[in-house]
């Protein structure tokens, strides 16, 4: 199975407000493993950046001057993403920008869902973990993905980190952490279920005559050079 995460920073929080992909960052998975392969690039969103994204991404309107438009990569973008299943934190907000922006270039199929299956990993943590905080940051903590190389956030990196997140989250390895206490109990709770003694079905395994007379043997043979230590206190 072909899946792609993927992540993007924009120069602000609202597509109503016309605000633009700045970069998009995707890496592949392929049957649960990282293939290496991947898709990156920076955009020239044609408009200012919002202070309050600039500091999140740390992505200047001056970096991006001569990179290109999203026009220009859309269908280099669109063929890496096809067929799979796209892998985002928070989808609606990703997907909505991705589609506008297929909207502003006038895409004859200007609907990211076109090309891929969406997988909102936010939604897969909320039910795992409901009530309990599920931002990227949060759930790298729950899951001892190191982070600690992130200074601002960025697609790739982003893309990277939720990569590795959703693949212990998926495959049920995750390491408990305080606030996971509740599902600590629960698995105990199984485990003590599982093991009540009525269940129990012991096998008993006998030794016939002939084996213990080979191992009396045995141990006459070790006495002559030393004392036997395996026949104290018989």
């Amino acid at each position: 199975m072909r899946q792609i995460v993927l992540d993007t920073e924009t120069t602000g929080l609202s597509v109503s407000k016309g605000h633009r992909v700045i970069e998009i960052g995707c890496l592949e998975i392929v049957n649960r493993r990282l293939t290496g392969n991947e898709y990156h690039c920076f955009l020239d969103p044609e408009r200012d950046i919002d202070e309050g994204a600039e500091r999140v991404h740390g992505i200047s309107r001056a970096d991006l001057y001569g990179q290109p438009r999203f026009a220009d990569i859309a269908d280099e973008f669109l063929d890496f993403i096809k067929d799979s299943e796209l892998l985002i934190h928070n989808a609606d907000f990703d997907v909505g920008f991705l589609d506008n922006e297929l909207q502003l270039m006038q895409h004859p199929q200007p609907s990211i869902s076109d090309y891929a299956m969406v997988l909102d990993t936010l939604s897969l943590a909320r039910t795992l973990h409901p009530g309990q905080r599920n931002s990227l940051d949060a759930l790298c903590k729950r899951y001892s993905v190191d982070a600690s190389k992130r200074e601002v956030h960025g697609a790739l990196i982003d893309a990277e980190l939720l990569a590795r997140v959703y693949l212990a989250m998926s495959g049920g390895q995750a390491a408990l952490s305080l606030d996971d206490e509740a599902t600590d109990k629960a698995v105990k709770a199984d485990i003590k279920g599982r093991l009540r003694q009525d269940d129990m079905q012991l096998l008993v395994v006998t030794v016939s005559d002939a084996e213990l007379d080979a191992h009396e043997a045995l141990l006459d043979k070790m006495e002559e050079s030393a004392p036997c230590i395996y026949r104290k206190n018989i």
